[in-house]
C-alpha cells in the first residue's frame, strides 16, 4: 500500500511536468487536458480518504503554486482577458471536494465497474471547472457567464474524461506490480487462496 502510494506521487508530479507540453485545442474552444487533475481523479477512487486528501493537497498546492509563478493576470497566450488572481490554497480544497465526489463511488469500482469512474471524471471535472469560474466571478465582483465558457468548460471535461480509461490501466498496472489490490475480486481470489491452504 505504501508503495503504490508513493508511486501515486511520483505519477502526479510527471503528469504536473508533461502538463506544460499539452497546448490548448483552439479548435474545440480552447478546451484542454487536464492530465494533473485527470492523475488525482483516477488515483482517488483507488485509494483511501487519507491518501486522497493528501494528494489532494500536493496537487492543489503545486496547481496553486505553478500559477503564482506564472504571468501576473495569466499566460496571454492563453487568457485573452485579464483574470484576477485567486487566493493561494484554493485548488486544494476544490480538489479535495472533487475528490470525495470519486470516493462516494468506490464500491462499484471495487466491483470492476470502472465505466461509471470514468463519467464521474468528467463530471467531477466539470464541476472543478464551473466552481473555479464562479470563484473568479465573485472576486470580479459580478457574474459572466457566457456560452463560450460553458462550451470550453464542457469540451474540456470531455476531452480529460476521454482519456481516463488510459490512466485507470497505468494504475492498475502499477497496483499490480506493487501487489496492491484495489478490486474486491482480487481480494476475493486471496482470501479463497488463504483458505485452501489452510485446509
Amino acid at each position: 500500500m505504501i508503495r503504490y502510494a508513493l508511486s501515486l506521487f511520483v505519477l502526479v508530479l510527471l503528469a504536473l511536468a508533461a502538463q506544460q507540453f499539452i497546448p490548448a485545442l483552439t479548435g474545440l474552444y480552447n478546451a484542454r487536458l487536464l492530465l494533473v487533475t485527470l492523475v488525482f481523479l483516477c488515483a482517488s477512487v483507488t485509494v483511501g480518504p487519507p491518501v486522497m486528501l493528501a494528494l489532494a493537497f500536493t496537487c492543489g498546492f503545486l496547481w496553486d503554486a505553478q500559477c503564482a509563478l506564472g504571468p501576473p493576470g495569466g499566460d496571454p497566450e492563453i487568457y485573452r482577458y485579464h483574470v484576477e488572481p485567486l487566493r493561494f490554497g484554493y485548488s486544494i480544497l476544490l480538489y479535495g471536494v472533487i475528490g470525495y465526489l470519486m470516493q462516494g463511488i468506490q464500491p462499484l469500482f471495487r466491483e470492476g465497474k470502472w465505466q461509471f469512474s470514468t463519467a464521474l471524471v468528467g463530471i467531477s471535472i466539470f464541476v472543478y471547472l464551473t466552481a473555479e469560474y464562479l470563484i473568479i466571478n465573485f472576486i470580479r465582483g459580478g457574474f459572466v457567464f457566457t456560452e463560450a465558457t460553458l462550451f470550453q468548460i464542457a469540451a474540456t471535461s470531455t476531452l480529460t474524461m476521454l482519456f481516463s480509461p488510459l490512466v485507470f490501466w497505468v494504475l492498475f498496472s502499477i497496483a499490480g506490480k506493487f501487489g496492491h489490490e484495489i478490486r474486491f475480486e482480487g481480494l476475493k481470489k486471496k482470501q479463497r487462496s488463504r483458505y485452501r491452504s489452510i485446509a
